[in-house]
């Protein structure tokens, strides 16, 4: 039996025996999610009215190598161990990676580290899913219905985005065929925690796309280009990540590797006399909508969070390529004749999209986001972006989807014959 969610019967879809369950993760992981943007958006404030907190980055890159190294264990693993549980059942979720990646992820953006918190969200709303599972004793088919309803949850409450945190939470974990019997479960957690988590007193980041460019071949060709760009950038951002994840695990002590982390970025900081790219960049992604920005803001947030990841401080990723690709989109305005922010609507979603193999969802976002008016080129861009951006993702044990396994068999059967040759 193919790993998977089965599909029932009729008669099983019928007694809706997921709902209760789909209703509760969605409860809890919105309650979670909103009290780690309560916490965040502190920690945010306290560092930027107390910029001598950056002092402490070597500090709290050694609590967090230290917290995971003695308590973690599977944990550690991050975003990879949902992709484990899901397909290898055997493969559990402690619960301890819902506390401990919220309060690495507080500690990273309280001193400075250039992390996002999608990372963060997802992992927690999945250990509680995996728990619910635990304590009502369900088979290992409601199990990976769970981690799909937990990812949704997660996803959907700390971006304010429900329709796209449900096709993300089914799209990023690579099922070969569209399960039907996810799709409502995940749906319902999603918009449960949504709900869930305005209920709270948080808010979240409105972006303003303004005009809409004339339908036309010429338009058509420059947000090709700008789709090509994007999937570049994502294909850069990937393997700079890993790059400096291999470079920093050469370092045998594990403590050690923030700690090292740290003391580059608090010089880098010190040398430069700005924290621009620290944190989640939120102000500087809303101004790229609306003003020229500086031309290599989304290099330098490339490298910054490519290093603040790969050192071992936690945080997510999603929000940084937020970050990259807003900017990449208001970069290439002085180039590109579009309004700056149709560019940086496009390249805030298609760095998204070539990053995780998500384009999908990366549509549905935008379309939240921005506005239905503009699925069109949201699906242009998103599209070319994915089929750019190579054969990697920021998740390691991600699975190849139907399009890129079949791009990368025809690759690797062109290397062979070339190779016999």
């Amino acid at each position: 039996m193919k790993p998977g969610i089965q599909h029932p019967s009729f008669a099983d879809s019928l007694r809706f025996r997921w709902l209760p369950l789909s209703m509760l993760t969605g409860i809890a992981s919105g309650s979670a999610a909103a009290v780690f943007l309560i916490s965040l958006q502190w920690v945010t404030n306290l560092r930027t009215g107390h910029p001598w907190l950056i002092w402490l980055l070597p500090l709290a890159g050694y609590a967090i190598g230290r917290t995971y190294y003695r308590y973690g264990g599977q944990a550690a693993k991050g975003n990879d161990l949902l992709f484990e549980a899901f397909y290898r059942p055997r493969a559990t979720i402690p619960f301890r990676m819902a506390p401990l990646v919220l309060l690495g992820t507080l500690l990273t953006h309280l001193t400075g580290g250039s992390a996002g918190r999608e990372g963060t969200a997802v992992q927690m709303g999945a250990a509680i899913a995996d728990r619910l599972h635990r304590w009502f004793r369900r088979g290992s088919t409601d199990r990976r219905l769970l981690l799909v309803c937990g990812i949704s949850g997660g996803f959907a409450a700390v971006f304010g985005t429900p329709w796209a945190g449900a096709v993300f939470a089914i799209e990023v974990l690579g099922l070969r065929k569209m399960r039907y019997d996810a799709i409502l479960p995940a749906v319902v957690t999603a918009w449960a925690a949504h709900w869930v988590c305005l209920a709270w007193p948080v808010g979240h980041a409105h972006y303003t796309l303004g005009e809409l460019p004339q339908p036309g071949l010429i338009t058509f060709g420059w947000v090709v280009l700008l789709g090509v760009l994007s999937g570049w950038v994502a294909w850069l951002f990937i393997r700079t990540t890993h790059g400096f994840r291999q470079l920093f695990n050469r370092i045998s002590s594990l403590p050690l590797r923030p700690v090292a982390g740290g003391l580059v970025l608090l010089t880098v900081y010190l040398l430069t006399d700005s924290q621009r790219y620290a944190g989640l960049g939120l102000p500087v992604i809303t101004a790229a909508f609306s003003e020229p920005l500086l031309p290599w803001d989304f290099l330098l947030k490339l490298l910054f969070t490519a290093f603040t990841l790969g050192a071992g401080f936690k945080g997510g990723e999603v929000t940084p390529l937020f970050f990259i690709g807003a900017t990449l989109g208001n970069a290439l305005g002085g180039f590109i004749p579009l309004p700056l922010g149709f560019l940086a609507a496009l390249g805030f979603v298609a760095v998204f999209a070539g990053a995780t193999n998500t384009p999908l969802a990366c549509l549905v976002m935008g379309m939240e986001l921005f506005g239905w008016q503009s699925g069109l080129w949201l699906t242009v861009v998103c599209t070319v972006a994915y089929l750019s951006s190579g054969y990697g993702s920021i998740y390691t044990a991600q699975p190849l989807g139907g399009m890129r396994r079949q791009m990368r068999y025809r690759q690797l059967r062109f290397h062979r014959k070339t190779t016999r040759k």
